[in-house]
């Protein structure tokens, strides 16, 4: 038996939630727009290039850390645009078009890191891998703090 279903009480004792019930849920966690972190993405690569200039006072650690934010946001809005615009077809659709957009997202970021050295003149390799992390890191950090979602009294 799997292991999801050892506990049967749990199982039967499902419910689907009433109308109500479904409206207080969605105001209590409102839906993240996938615009407003691609947005948070950027303005944090550009303060991230931003600091790699000012902390090494060489403008090439600030273009290479602006490379490597852009090698996240670019991807991440071409896979935004993507998804968002896929609103046809059934749940597998959905999925087969997440990993398909997921896949460009991921094949654009390496296309991109590959390109670099001959694009960003005098490359850091330490400031474009630092601009990256931060920029990669930054959606998780979007997604946990979530401003507007109101946190449950009863724990």
């Amino acid at each position: 038996m799997p292991a999801d279903f050892q506990d049967e009480d749990e199982v039967e004792d499902f419910k689907p939630l009433t109308a109500q019930e479904a409206s207080a849920w969605r105001s209590r966690f409102p839906q993240v727009s996938v615009w407003r972190i691609v947005a948070v993405q950027a303005v944090v690569g550009v303060v991230v290039a931003a600091l790699a200039w000012l902390v090494t006072g060489r403008m090439a650690a600030g273009w290479s850390a602006g490379y490597g934010a852009l090698s996240v946001v670019l991807p991440a809005a071409l896979f935004a645009r993507g998804v968002v615009r896929q609103r046809q077809g059934g749940a597998g659709a959905a999925m087969a078009g997440i990993f398909g957009w997921e896949l460009v997202k991921l094949v654009l970021c390496i296309a991109m890191l590959a390109a670099a050295p001959k694009l960003v003149p005098d490359l850091s390799w330490l400031a474009l891998l630092v601009g990256l992390i931060v920029v990669m890191k930054t959606y998780w950090v979007a997604l946990l703090v979530r401003s507007n979602v109101q946190k449950p009294i009863d724990i």
